[in-house]
């Protein structure tokens, strides 16, 4: 596990070098054992390791043969040891043990199809002084981040983080204006889109091939969910375990300590018992709480591994929100405003204590259908197919009658908000039911230079042009693929990788094998939502694994208190960010408007928990990367 950076030129001299260098010292945590540099005629390439596979002779940047290839990489290729024999087998012979020559080797075999052979994460770089071209690649889901900026000249700058891409001096921080409309609607800036202006993500599943100036970008992995195989439930369960099993597996290859996160929910408890069984010693599980109980699984995550044998290690933490923001704004780089970062990175903080690399539980909720919103989106379906006055008469007007508290969550208040969406055409309803900042309060908020600074289109745009493919047979199809390919990587797997990759923490991730995800997406949905039953099938397999009373329980998710705080302690950060002249001179929204949502909140009026967090991270991003 490591970090890259890199960039071309026309004339490489020692200013040039230390530009590298510094944009490489930039990311020293994702790689505090060792570095390595490539300079070469018109580029200059290096990394920081974190030494997990070939401890002894892995060092990068590693060559092919003739030594007219060179490559730098961040990830794990969990399948390289077959790889390695098969190209043995065709003559290849190399000169280390590790992951990093493979990929050399097959890309020299094979080009840019070497991707279609590749089962793990990664983002590399691979220079040819032959043609005098730069090859990046980003795995097929997103685990690993890769950003480049291609300037005016013809220059490609490219690096794992903004910190480091930041280093180069041709890069400005002009800020993004379509991306901070996104971000207040996501939480996130979606790929691929920055905060800056000048600099792009490569988006998952993609390479970009840049030569004599010129790049070209182009997808090779999108899972297809047209193709649905039949199959009894039994037989799903048997051949989603076995993949399963097999992908944990391959996840458990280190020559360096090695657990797991266990939050004692179904998808990292499932892992957990299934390492379990192919360990020959108990497995190391980490979990983390916090002192507010509605906050903590803890209970679940002891009786797991009680029941499996594993070692347990738990942590309960008092987060010091003031002062972990701002470290936090400074490691994601951009505006980012899942809190649920918070928790992840108190967990990779204290599994690095005993641990190199951890097994988490990300992606079974987007393959298997586990968030509660598409529950709803099936019952929208049928909602929608009441007549118009008989939904009208006997449910919306009853209903809107109905009390309800505006602080704390109650049936009434979600059959509410329900309702608001269920009349919505598919792409405009899972639009509301995503999205932190309505379009209706970015009205209310938007100053009107701000409103007239953007194109016409609507962050919708987003998820919409997924959610109106055509591969899809049902809406769950569709909203599974939406959700794979925009939420999981904007947010979840930005999240992770930035939270562990801060303390030095290579995390793996099972459920997001890619080979499980294509077998998922092949499956009837039935299997997925059944009833009102989310995760069907995954529920049923982890119910064979662990006791049942941990799987079918209500859904928590990984979150922390933030309503409490904005009211309570962190209410004079955000009075002072949020009610400053800065917000004013920014342009970019009423301050009336923030005072009265600040004030609304704080006043236990309204619940405004995701709208103030949006906007402090985007001030605390301001203050830090752009004044």
């Amino acid at each position: 596990m490591c970090g890259i950076v890199g960039f071309t030129t026309k004339n490489f001299g020692d200013e040039e070098r230390g530009v590298l260098e510094r944009m490489n010292e930039a990311i020293v945590h994702r790689g505090p054992d060792d570095d390595g540099f490539y300079f070469g005629e018109g580029v200059g390439m290096a990394m920081r390791r974190l030494s997990i596979i070939d401890l002894a002779s892995g060092k990068q940047p590693i060559h092919n043969r003739d030594k007219t290839k060179w490559i730098v990489y961040n990830g794990e290729i969990y399948n390289y040891q077959s790889l390695r024999a098969d190209l043995e087998k065709d003559g290849d012979s190399f000169y280390t043990n590790s992951d990093t020559e493979v990929i050399l080797h097959l890309y020299d075999k094979h080009g840019k199809d070497c991707l279609k052979h590749l089962r793990g994460m990664f983002a590399f770089a691979i220079w040819d002084e032959n043609e005098r071209s730069l090859f990046i690649a980003r795995d097929r889901v997103g685990k690993k981040p890769l950003l480049f900026s291609h300037r005016p000249n013809g220059d490609l700058i490219f690096g794992s983080e903004f910190r480091a891409v930041l280093e180069h001096p041709a890069i400005s921080r002009e800020v993004d204006h379509e991306a901070i409309d996104a971000y207040l609607s996501y939480l996130c800036v979606p790929a691929p889109m920055t905060g800056f202006k000048q600099i792009r993500k490569l988006e998952p599943g993609h390479w970009l091939f840049w030569k004599d100036g010129e790049i070209k970008t182009e997808r090779y992995w999108l899972p297809d969910f047209s193709k649905k195989i039949k199959i009894s439930e039994e037989d799903a369960i048997e051949e989603t375990t076995r993949i399963l099993r097999e992908s944990v597996k391959l996840r458990m290859i280190s020559e360096v300590p090695l657990g797991a996160f266990l939050s004692g929910g179904v998808d990292s408890s499932t892992v957990v018992a299934l390492m379990a069984e192919v360990s020959d010693r108990p497995v190391k599980t980490f979990s983390i709480g916090f002192e507010e109980q509605d906050y903590s699984e803890l209970k679940y995550a002891r009786k797991v591994a009680e029941h499996v044998g594993a070692e347990y290690n738990e942590f309960i933490v008092k987060p010091d929100a003031a002062r972990i923001l701002p470290m936090l704004v400074d490691h994601y780089g951009e505006p980012y405003a899942d809190w649920s970062a918070i928790p992840t990175y108190y967990v990779s903080r204290e599994t690095r204590r005993f641990v190199t690399v951890a097994l988490n539980g990300d992606g079974g909720d987007e393959s298997f259908a586990g968030y509660e919103r598409y529950v709803a989106m099936k019952l929208a379906e049928t909602y929608r197919k009441v007549p118009g006055p008989l939904r009208k008469g006997l449910i919306e007007v009853p209903i809107g009658l109905l009390p309800h508290s505006e602080i704390k969550r109650s049936r009434f208040r979600d059959a509410k908000r329900f309702l608001a969406s269920a009349g919505k055409d598919p792409k405009e309803r899972y639009f509301r039911l995503v999205t932190a900042i309505s379009e209706e309060l970015k009205a209310d908020l938007y100053t009107r230079e701000y409103r007239a600074s953007l194109s016409d289109g609507s962050p919708l745009g987003v998820i919409g042009k997924w959610l109106g493919k055509n591969g899809g047979r049902a809406d769950l199809d569709r909203v599974l693929l939406t959700d794979l390919l925009t939420y999981l990587p904007n947010d979840l797997l930005v999240k992770v990788d930035i939270a562990s990759m801060a303390n030095s923490l290579e995390a793996r991730s099972p459920l997001l094998d890619h080979k499980l995800i294509e077998f998922a997406a092949s499956l009837p949905k039935d299997l997925k939502v059944r009833r009102l039953q989310p995760k069907y099938l995954l529920k049923k397999i982890a119910s064979r694994l662990v006791p049942p009373d941990v799987v079918y329980r209500k859904k928590m998710g990984f979150g922390v208190p933030v309503g409490h705080w904005f009211r309570g302690e962190l209410r004079p950060m955000v009075e002072d960010l949020l009610l400053s002249e800065a917000i004013e001179k920014r342009g970019l929204f009423n301050p009336d408007a923030v005072r009265n949502m600040v004030r609304a909140h704080t006043s236990r009026q309204k619940d405004y928990s995701h709208q103030i967090q949006v906007l402090l991270m985007l001030e605390l991003w301001y203050r830090r990367f752009i004044d």
